[in-house]
């Protein structure tokens, strides 16, 4: 399902929102840590946004993520500060982790794992 040009403008909204929030507020918790919001998916009502974040390194997402949604309300409210008078609501928040980086570094072992045998290595088959 393709997102109308109002959830696409009000995510990018609350993408540079969230980002300046997060670097603002958590910027001491996340200990030198790199936390980025890399998507945010705007429910059609705009009631709800999916917001996908990516932690470097990676060993660290599931602790940023607990520590993200502990302080959840906080978030949502800082944001309503921001935003509140541009939009009617505020959306809920939900936040997930962004695994692209994580699939990334697998596929990257797996290929480097790979034996590819050099062109000229082969042998010819005769008729």
């Amino acid at each position: 399902m393709t997102a109308s040009k109002r959830q696409l403008k009000f995510s990018k909204l609350i993408q540079q929102e969230i980002s300046a929030i997060l670097q603002s507020q958590f910027y001491s918790e996340f200990n030198g840590k790199l936390v980025s919001v890399t998507d945010v998916e705007m429910s059609p009502d705009l009631g709800l946004a999916r917001i996908y974040i990516s932690v470097f390194p990676i060993s660290f997402s599931d602790d940023a993520l607990n520590l993200i949604n502990d302080k959840k309300s906080k978030v949502r409210g800082e944001l309503g500060r921001k935003i509140g008078k541009q939009v009617r609501i505020v959306p809920e928040l939900a936040f997930f982790l962004d695994a692209t980086a994580e699939n990334a570094q697998s596929i990257d072992k797996l290929l480097d794992s790979l034996e590819i045998p050099e062109e000229g290595d082969s042998e010819t088959e005769e008729d």
